[in-house]
Formats: C-alpha cells, sequence, structure tokens
C-alpha cells in the first residue's frame, strides 16, 4: 500500500467534525464513532507497514502531495505528506496506544455527560498529532503542532466547571506558546538561509550554511521541543496537566503531546549533527530534565502527579539521547516506543485504581488493592518492572542502552551524563516502588466517608485495553532490541554510528545499573513498607524534600524570571516609547511650535514696525558691504 497517507490524519478528523457538529445528536453513538475512526486509522497504519516491509530500505519512504498550500512568490510550499520509517513508528504508536485508550474511555466516561465532546477531542488528538508526524515540511508541522496544542487544552480543560481544571488548561497553553515561539523563528531562519521550509531543502542546504545558523535553527527547535515535552525550564504545565480525565493524561503522556518535542529532534537530525553547540544544549537540557522530574516523583502523593513527574523524567532520558547524535537517536525513539506501552498502561491503571476508589488520588488513602483489583495490580505491576528496568521488561532494553551511550561520550562530558543517567535509574526505582507499594501493598487505609467503602475491579472495556498494554511492556523492547531490528529499520532516516570501542564491557555496565536499580527498590522498600504510612505527609524534614513538594520551584523560578521579569521589560520599553521615541517626535514637534510662535510675533501688522525691520536690513547690509570694501 503506497498511497492513501492523508487517510490516516482524515479518518479521525472526520470523526471529530461529526461529533462536534452532529451536537446532542451524536451522544448515543458518539462514543463509538470516536473509536471506529481511531482503529481504522490504526488499520490503515497496519496495512501500510506491511506492505513497507516489503520493498527495499531505499523504497521505503513514500510521499504524497495533496495540493498546492502556500504559493506566494519566492515561498512555495505544498501540502505534503511522508511516511518513512521514523513517521511509521509514531503511526503505529499514536493510532494503537490511542485506539486502546479510546475503548478504555468508553467505560472510564460512562457516566459523563459530555462523553460525546471528549470523544471528539480525542479523534482532534490524533489527527493533529498525526499531521505533525507525517507533515514533509515544518509548515505542516507546524499546523499539527498547533493543533496538539489546541487538543490538549480543550481535554485538560474539559471538566472547565472545576476552576483548577480551567486553570490547568490556561498554563499548559500559555507554557506551549512560549516554546512555539522558537518553531516560528526557526521557521523564519531556515526560509531566509535556504528559501524553503521543505526538510529536503533544509536539510539538503544545511552542510552549506554556517554552524552558526544551524546552532540558531537547533537552540529554536529546542525551545520549542522545551514546550511541548515539558524539559526544564517549560516543564511547569504537565503536573497541573493532570487535572484532565485520566485517559487525556495517558495520551499526553504516552502516545501524543510529549513525544512531538523528542520527534522533531530526531527528525531534525541533520541539522543537529551540523550544530554542535545545539546538540550540547540539548544533552544538558535531558540531563538536568530526567533528574528534575524523578526528584519531584519521589514526593508526589497524588498518584496522577506521580506518573507525570516520571514522564518528564523518561522524556528527560529521550532528550538525552538524541542529543547524543547518531549513537543515541534510535536508543531515543527505542525508548519513546516502550514508554507509549508501559506509561499509557501505568495511567490506566492509575483511572482503573480511581474508578474503584471513587476518584480519589491520594495514595496514603489506598494500601491493600492488590487483593481486591487483582486485574489492575499486575498491569499496572508489570508496567513498573518495565519503567525501572527490570530485564526483560521493555525499559530494561531501551535505558540501559541510554545509559551506555552517555557513557561512551567520553572524557567529563561522558562522565556527567553517564553519572546523570545512572542516578536517574536508582531515583526512578524509587520512586515508582513506592507508588507500587502506597497503592497495592500494605493495610488498606481507605476510609467510607472519602472513598468507595470497598473498591472494585474495572469492567472488561477498560481491563482489555491494560492487559493489552502490559503485554506490550514485556514483549516490545525485546522486539526492538532483537537483531538491532529497530536500528537497522531507522538507519536510512538517523544515520549510523561507529560500533562502541572501549569503556566499561557492556555486562558490567549492566551489572551496575541493575545494582543502582535494587539499591532505590531496597531504599524504598525500607521506608514504606516496614513502617506504617501515615494519613497525611508529614512535616518536611529537609529542604530538598520542600523544595520537590513544591516542583522544585519551577513555577516560582518562571514567575520571577519570565512572568516578573517580561513585566519588567514591558514596562522599560513602555517607558522608552512614551519618553524617548513618543518625545523626540513631540519635542520636534514642540520645537517647531515654539518658534513658529516666536517668529509670528514678530508679524504685528504695524507699518512702522515693518520699516524698522527694513531699515535694520539695509543698515546690516550697507555695513556689511562697508566693512568688505575696508578689508
Amino acid at each position: 500500500m503506497t498511497g492513501g497517507i492523508w487517510l490516516l490524519p482524515a479518518l479521525p478528523l472526520l470523526g471529530a467534525v461529526v461529533l462536534l457538529l452532529g451536537g446532542r445528536r451524536t451522544d448515543q453513538w458518539g462514543h463509538l464513532l470516536g473509536c471506529a475512526t481511531a482503529l481504522a486509522s490504526f488499520a490503515v497504519g497496519v496495512a501500510m507497514f506491511v506492505g513497507m516491509l516489503g520493498r527495499s530500505d531505499a523504497d521505503r519512504a513514500v510521499h504524497e502531495n495533496l495540493y498546492s498550500w502556500v504559493p506566494v512568490n519566492s515561498l512555495q510550499v505544498d501540502f505534503g505528506l511522508q511516511l518513512d520509517q521514523l513517521s511509521m513508528c509514531f503511526v503505529l504508536l499514536i493510532t494503537g496506544v490511542g485506539s486502546l485508550i479510546h475503548v478504555y474511555s468508553v467505560g472510564y466516561m460512562s457516566h459523563d455527560p459530555e462523553r460525546r465532546r471528549f470523544f471528539a477531542y480525542l479523534n482532534l488528538f490524533l489527527a493533529a498529532m498525526l499531521l505533525l508526524v507525517l507533515a514533509d515540511n515544518y509548515l505542516g508541522l507546524y499546523v499539527g503542532w498547533e493543533g496538539v496544542g489546541l487538543a490538549s487544552y480543550l481535554l485538560i480543560g474539559f471538566w472547565q466547571y472545576k476552576p483548577t481544571a480551567a486553570t490547568a488548561a490556561k498554563k499548559a497553553f500559555v507554557v506551549n506558546r512560549v516554546g512555539d515561539i522558537g518553531l516560528i523563528v526557526a521557521l523564519m531562519i531556515m526560509f531566509a538561509t535556504f528559501g524553503s521550509v521543505d526538510f529536503a531543502a533544509v536539510f539538503g542546504g544545511s552542510p552549506a550554511a554556517s554552524e552558526a545558523t544551524t546552532t540558531a535553527v537547533g537552540l529554536m527547535l529546542l525551545l520549542a521541543a522545551c514546550g511541548k515535552s515539558a524539559q526544564v525550564p517549560l516543564q511547569s504545565w504537565l503536573g497541573d496537566a493532570m487535572e484532565g480525565p485520566t485517559p487525556v493524561s495517558a495520551l499526553i503522556h504516552a502516545a501524543t503531546m510529549v513525544t512531538a518535542g523528542v520527534y522533531l529532534i530526531v527528525r531534525s537530525n541533520p541539522v543537529f549533527d551540523l550544530a554542535p553547540g545545539a546538540q550540547l544544549a540539548v544533552v544538558i537540557v535531558g540531563a538536568v530534565t530526567l533528574l528534575f522530574g524523578a526528584i519531584i516523583g519521589c514526593a508526589k502523593d497524588d498518584i496522577k502527579k506521580a506518573l507525570a513527574a516520571s514522564t518528564m523524567s523518561q522524556i528527560g532520558y529521550m532528550v538525552l539521547a538524541a542529543g547524543l547524535g547518531p549513537a543515541g537517536y534510535t536508543f531515543a525513539i527505542m525508548l519513546l516506543l516502550s514508554h507509549g506501552f508501559f506509561k499509557a498502561g501505568l495511567f490506566l491503571g492509575a483511572g482503573s485504581v480511581m474508578h474503584g476508589m471513587n476518584d480519589e488520588t491520594d495514595m496514603r488513602r489506598y494500601g491493600g488493592l492488590r487483593t481486591v483489583m487483582p486485574i489492575t495490580f499486575v498491569t499496572f505491576g508489570l508496567g513498573y518492572l518495565a519503567i525501572i528496568g527490570i530485564p526483560p521488561f521493555s525499559g530494561f532494553f531501551a535505558k540501559d542502552k541510554i545509559i551506555e551511550v552517555a557513557f561512551d561520550a567520553g572524557g567529563a562530558k561522558g562522565l556527567i551524563l553517564g553519572a546523570a543517567a545512572l542516578l536517574g535509574t536508582g531515583i526512578t526505582a524509587f520512586y515508582m516502588t513506592r507508588v507500587m507499594l502506597m497503592t497495592f501493598f500494605g493495610e488498606r487505609r481507605w476510609r467510607s466517608e472519602g472513598a468507595a467503602p470497598e473498591p472494585h475491579e474495572s469492567p472488561g472495556v477498560m481491563t482489555v485495553p491494560m492487559i493489552l498494554l502490559a503485554v506490550g511492556s514485556v514483549a516490545s523492547g525485546a522486539v526492538f532490541a532483537a537483531g538491532s531490528s529497530l536500528e537497522h529499520w531507522l538507519e536510512p532516516v538517523v544515520g549510523t554510528h561507529a560500533p562502541r570501542e572501549g569503556g566499561l564491557p557492556v555486562w558490567a555496565l549492566t551489572v551496575i545499573t541493575l545494582a543502582v536499580v535494587l539499591v532505590g527498590v531496597a531504599a524504598a522498600y525500607q521506608r514504606y513498607a516496614t513502617a506504617p504510612i501515615p494519613e497525611t505527609a508529614p512535616v518536611a524534614v529537609s529542604a530538598l524534600t520542600v523544595a520537590a513538594r513544591n516542583d522544585l520551584y519551577g513555577d516560582a523560578v518562571n514567575e520571577a524570571v519570565f512572568m516578573r521579569g517580561g513585566q519588567y521589560l514591558t514596562r522599560l520599553l513602555g517607558f522608552l516609547d512614551s519618553r524617548a521615541i513618543d518625545g523626540a517626535v513631540g519635542g520636534v514637534a514642540a520645537l517647531v511650535t515654539g518658534t513658529s510662535n516666536r517668529f509670528r510675533r514678530m508679524q504685528t501688522g504695524f507699518v512702522r514696525s515693518y520699516a524698522l525691520y527694513m531699515f535694520t536690513g539695509a543698515a546690516v547690509v550697507v555695513a556689511a558691504m562697508v566693512w568688505a570694501g575696508v578689508r
């Protein structure tokens, strides 16, 4: 199947249009249409994947120009789509995991009177993300980029009657607009330098561009990625986004929005490979964020916010790998795909717990749920083993490779990056073990007045998607790693890298990593399994604990540096505008007016005055002539 790429985003977009324009008339079957269009898009994606497997590496990429989009003088942009090995990975992830989340939502949102509108927004989200990864130029990518931002705003604020949800939606929208400025500026630089925004033209022209240009483009793309993928310093919106329904959290964190930044960096690999400064910025952002999110995750009692911090950290690993160039691109995508399975499963598991606990999110009021929610416990547990990197689960294969290439960066850089990645695995094991112990083990801490008197397992429409995602969490890593299958698959898009030389043997690094993971597990067990868990969080005894509970002051820093700084800059610019620019214009006008007023006083209308002026003038002229003659 080599044509019809447009069907992939068009099918969920059609579902969104029908459900939004159909209104209440579609309430009875809207959720079914939403699921059908998502599943149909997945079926088309699978058919195209099978067709792609039947062609040689050189012939696998397919392009489709739909129409002339922007025929403006020297800016000629076609509305074109491309399906290559990289975009195919995302198509299968978005439509596959997205479809399971749609099916799960049928049960989760069954009692919501606005369920039809919810499915319309889910379809819109899928369509926008598919356009983002299928566009063959940065302008088309930008349309999908903004569509994802719109859909996230609508879904995070779906329950807009709650002030916290409305505020969270606005926050996500505004923070992402800051990042989007980077993509806009990158587009401008591309057009000014290459005369085009097509991938082929930009990537083909990059070797001839100066390093300063490629670095500027790379840094602007990184700013955009920080916004969408919740990387430092634009990470503050992600925790608040948990105010949306839990399926939204799963979709944002596993299959759509936060993966967009990683896609942008990996897709733009020809630019970053020519910009060492931009690559360094990418690895710094990734390393800082993976530790940033992990530390925050240790302090959250809200199960969804703990998982949100986890996503921030896991995306940090992907960004770190992407910043390491050809050695890391494949492993960034490997972790991204594996993460799609286990993080979606973890969020849907959290939603299942909330469903059985009357929407309670505080883990201090859980405990002992493994016996009353066995399917949720097993599927969540498999996702837990995957995310902390226990072999043979998917996270082990991807994350170990990222730690390996981080150490292989060489010198002090490799030591710092490798140590950060290794430390992150230990902290991940700690906070995820904490989540498992507080939720499924220990004494039962739920109360009849605050939660359901007897928690219960979720219906089959919710547990079946969780089971399928758990299977992916177990098997996907081995499939991607077997015979370097994913490396070979992505090679035409991200290139190749030299074989590993020197450094610690792979087995030794694996043993060290697993030892660090087990230390994290043991530390969490000692703290949360051997002593009763208090009903409320104890008063923080360290500055780090206080900082972690306050999201490491991300909001405070953004307010002080960006918001307050922006206010001061605006006031300064306003002062300069009113006093300098307007003042200069007004000063010239005042000078002309004052001079005119003074000269006007000479026009008295009296003949004797004019005669005196004439006489004085004549006298001056005569005196000047006499003076000149004497000399």
